[in-house]
């Protein structure tokens, strides 16, 4: 059984999750939102998400951290606070030696719902039941679950491809 912490970064609202589990079952231990308030700086910010992810692994003791990839976005300023956020999260797992898994989120609704372009409401339905969750998630925590699944599902496949290779 592998802890994963999966983080959905963004300035104001970083979803993260802490899951335990593999690709067949995993179980959600703790999930959260770090909401920022707009009167907040983007430094005050950058540090709320550092603080609280920190937190969370010294917590948790996951094996590793598994975060959504960089999205294209239309504004140059958007990208520029969305990395900036990702950077504070990479930092707090950096700082504890946790290896980073980085997915796609095409990929993380494939692996999750089924196909790439899937509804946010479709990703928290289907977090929920496969995580056996008695409520449905805030859509930032969901999207932290389903990039953590996805870790899950990356990794036994690609275990599955090693055994299958022939041995010299």
């Amino acid at each position: 059984m592998e802890r994963i912490l999966g983080i959905d970064p963004s300035l104001r609202g970083t979803g993260f999750a802490v899951l335990e589990g593999n690709a067949r079952s995993a179980r959600c231990l703790h999930f959260g939102v770090v909401k920022n308030s707009a009167k907040l700086s983007v430094s005050q910010c950058l540090r709320e998400i550092h603080r609280a992810l920190d937190e969370a692994i010294a917590t948790f003791q996951p094996q590793g951290m598994a975060i959504e990839t960089t999205i294209y976005v239309q504004s140059y300023q958007t990208a520029i606070v969305l990395g900036a956020a990702r950077g504070a999260a990479l930092l707090a797992a950096a700082q504890r030696d946790l290896p980073i898994y980085e997915y796609a989120p095409r990929k993380i609704k494939q692996a999750v719902v089924g196909r790439g372009g899937a509804q946010k409401e479709q990703v928290a339905f289907m977090v929920r039941a496969l995580t056996g969750l008695t409520a449905t998630p805030p859509p930032d925590a969901a999207d932290a679950i389903a990039i953590a699944l996805t870790h899950y599902q990356a990794h036994a496949s690609a275990l599955a491809r090693r055994e299958s290779l022939p041995t010299v």
